[in-house]
């Protein structure tokens, strides 16, 4: 099979739906070399090097002009003789020749839709607009959970058979076991505490972290945080500065780095009101840390049974969960044991397997 990918997030983005394209295609040239992975985009970058040393992966640079993505990409790929086009980002292209092409989205959440009062009118409108289309002209649609299968079909108006379910895995770092060395490194440059509560994640209003740090007031329990900041920082900044609390902002973490301190921390903690996956509570869960996170949207199935869960919007339940695990190693161990044997189900070569039988049964 040759297929073609939308790479505009493989290549320029850094976080959720660049590490989502990324992992993608790493496993299926890994774990299926017989095929042959196309990469389209305007450009590449140096983000994704490594995967392009695989025999079978391919850039190639899509037609120039405004509105490239939505109008040429598809021909581009097309013309590149691929069976399968599979946009990893809730959008395929609008305009195709007549020759015959099979089309694959992946959507991945449908927030927008859901709380409308964290993105502006525009790009609520836009989004729907581009998801809509996108779904409608799929073949076959991806969603990375059940709670987005559920949503694509209330909100979007698809057919249940239309869509599969095939979860997220994560970044090799959070499997790997790094170095004494490195560890150690990791821990002085950051200046980490002994013990700490570890946050990852977009510091924006939606991930919650300020009841986190509602929830330690007063309790001496140091938090490290690893995340972009958005204007939502300072009203977290303020809290911690009038508390004097201790929380550690950290950035410029590589994976590498951030997969030592999910492994140094006592708790993962991720309170998030809405996800359409939740990646970081996979990466805890394969660092085999025990994860705090909401009883809300997908985060049930992405944290099993052995998790611990929250009402995301009761500082007091957050604080009452924190300090039980805090208190008690035993439980901390015994719940990360389970959830690492938990998370085997997302590993890379299951994963890879679940996507290529989609790509087979399409073609069929």
């Amino acid at each position: 099979m040759k297929i073609a990918f939308d790479a505009k997030r493989f290549f320029h983005n850094t976080s959720g739906l660049g590490n989502y394209s990324r992992d993608l295609v790493r496993i299926l040239a890994k774990y299926f070399p017989e095929n042959e992975y196309i990469l389209l985009n305007k450009n590449k970058s140096e983000r994704a090097t490594d995967l392009l040393s695989f025999p079978n992966v391919h850039f190639v640079e899509t037609t120039k002009g405004n509105f490239s993505r939505q109008l040429k990409m598809g021909k581009d790929a097309q013309q590149q003789n691929a069976d399968i086009f599979h946009g990893l980002s809730g959008e395929l292209p609008l305009k195709w020749d007549k020759k015959p092409i099979k089309k694959i989205v992946t959507i991945h959440d449908l927030i927008f839709v859901r709380y409308p009062q964290y993105y502006s009118f525009f790009d609520r409108k836009i989004h729907f607009w581009k998801f809509k289309k996108a779904a409608d002209s799929a073949d076959k649609i991806i969603a990375i959970s059940e709670q987005t299968k559920r949503d694509i079909i209330q909100f979007l108006n698809i057919p249940e058979s239309k869509i599969e379910v095939i979860y997220q895995g994560c970044h090799q770092a959070f499997k790997e076991q790094q170095s004494e060395d490195f560890i150690q490194q990791t821990k002085e440059k950051f200046d980490l505490p002994e013990r700490f509560i570890l946050n990852v994640g977009t510091i924006e209003e939606r991930k919650n972290l300020l009841n986190v740090v509602k929830a330690l007031k007063d309790n001496d329990i140091p938090l490290v945080v690893a995340g972009k900041k958005t204007k939502y920082f300072r009203k977290v900044e303020r809290f911690v500065r009038e508390n004097k609390m201790k929380v550690y902002f950290l950035e410029g973490v590589s994976m590498d780095e951030l997969a030592v301190i999910y492994k140094l921390a006592d708790i993962f903690i991720y309170p998030s009101l809405f996800e359409g996956f939740g990646i970081p509570v996979i990466e805890a869960l394969f660092s085999k840390t025990v994860v705090i996170t909401s009883n809300t949207s997908c985060l049930p199935e992405a944290g099993g049974p052995d998790s611990v869960y929250i009402d995301p919007k009761n500082p007091l339940d957050i604080q009452a969960k924190i300090k039980f695990l805090w208190q008690n190693e035993s439980e901390r161990k015994r719940r990360a044991e389970k959830g690492f044997e938990f998370v085997q189900k997302f590993n890379d070569q299951s994963i890879a397997k679940e996507l290529i039988k989609i790509y087979e049964n399409i073609l069929q």
